[in-house]
């Protein structure tokens, strides 16, 4: 859910408060009562009609509006009428910090409920508690404001604080957060994008390559290329001592990136030839596999091939490449030699009888 959706799912509740507070200053407390609670009914009416479903918080707000206002008309004293938009906002609040700060996000429920054609991968779903906790610390400080407003202002600004100063607070947070967001793709229009996928591998969103390896965990494909020699040696490429992760250790032949809107094949060759200069080859997809780092999470589908007669190291992504024999490897497994990543696969490729 966006921060559009978030608002058009909260803001209709709060439809009937804002009637009575226009109506009272009109027609007084009772009329302003009746009009409030007859807008509620009818929105209750629309939505059912409309959207196919019973919407609690509407029904919750205009059952408040009674309660409190039949209290306040019965003892002549407004301050329990005045309580209400309080209140309100209190639950929201309390739905807000559940939201954002545990594992039951109710806003991420709602929307899926709610809006069932649209799904949140795992970086929606991050910023979405991200946007929660902004929320809830704005709305936490103009709850405590309404409830000052309720005891010690004046009806004109306690009407004021508790309604329009809503809006007001609202909308201020979203044009600052559609600024901001502006110029975040600017800063990401010239990075490599990359699919953001589920564990089946289909796609759902996408992100700049650095966001991927900075520790969020936003599930993303890899393609990985074991290159074999008829005696069942295995090619392997050493990192440069500049790389951020695991450099000046042997690893995969060929591992990459997916780039948005590439197919596997396409990504397979291009990767092959910058690493390692390796073009028209054949290879055939052995295993689909999860990984996770202390930096990033990987959907990696495994391939090998045994067209190694033109390989040729020409990139700064690669210092040199080699192959080693299965007892070499056996040898230097755990020493800090390879990356932990391919020593994985070096048991994969053993448990297939490749090697």
């Amino acid at each position: 859910m966006n921060r559009a959706q978030l608002l058009k799912k909260l803001l209709p509740g709060f439809i009937p408060l804002f009637v009575f507070i226009a109506a009272d200053e009109i027609w007084g407390t009772k009329i302003g009562l009746f009009v409030a609670i007859a807008v509620g009914v009818a929105e209750l009416l629309y939505v059912g009609f409309k959207e196919k479903r019973f919407d609690k918080f509407i029904l919750f707000d205009t059952l408040l509006l009674v309660v409190l206002g039949a209290v306040s008309i019965l003892l002549n004293n407004d301050i329990f009428f005045k309580l209400k938009p309080g209140l309100i906002e209190l639950i929201l609040v309390a739905v807000l910090a559940i939201s954002a700060f545990s594992k039951v996000n109710i806003i991420g429920l709602m929307g899926q409920r709610y809006m069932k054609d649209i799904e949140f991968n795992d970086a929606q779903m991050v910023q979405m508690r991200k946007s929660l906790k902004y929320l809830f610390y704005i709305f936490t400080v103009h709850t405590i404001v309404v409830f000052y407003a309720t005891f010690y202002m004046s009806k004109e600004a306690w009407a004021f604080i508790s309604g329009g100063l809503f809006y007001i607070l609202f909308g201020l947070y979203f044009l600052i957060e559609l600024v901001r967001q502006k110029k975040k793709q600017k800063a990401f229009a010239n990075e490599e994008w990359v699919p953001i996928v589920d564990e089946t591998g289909r796609v759902t969103g996408q992100a700049p390559r650095s966001q991927v390896h900075n520790g969020g965990k936003l599930l993303h494909p890899v393609v990985h290329l074991h290159v074999i020699h008829r005696n069942k040696a295995v090619l392997l490429q050493k990192r440069p001592e500049s790389k951020l992760i695991q450099p000046g250790k042997w690893d995969t032949a060929v591992g990459g990136h997916i780039s948005a809107g590439e197919t596997l094949n396409v990504s397979l060759q291009r990767e092959a030839f910058e690493e390692i200069g390796l073009k028209d080859f054949s290879a055939k997809l052995q295993k689909t596999y999860l990984w996770e780092s202390e930096v990033e999470k990987e959907l990696i589908y495994l391939f090998t091939t045994y067209n190694y007669k033109n390989f040729n190291v020409h990139s700064d992504e690669v210092d040199e490449a080699r192959f080693w024999t299965k007892k070499q490897i056996e040898k230097n497994i755990g020493q800090g030699t390879f990356t932990p990543n391919f020593e994985m696969e070096f048991k994969i490729l053993k448990e297939l009888n490749l090697i």
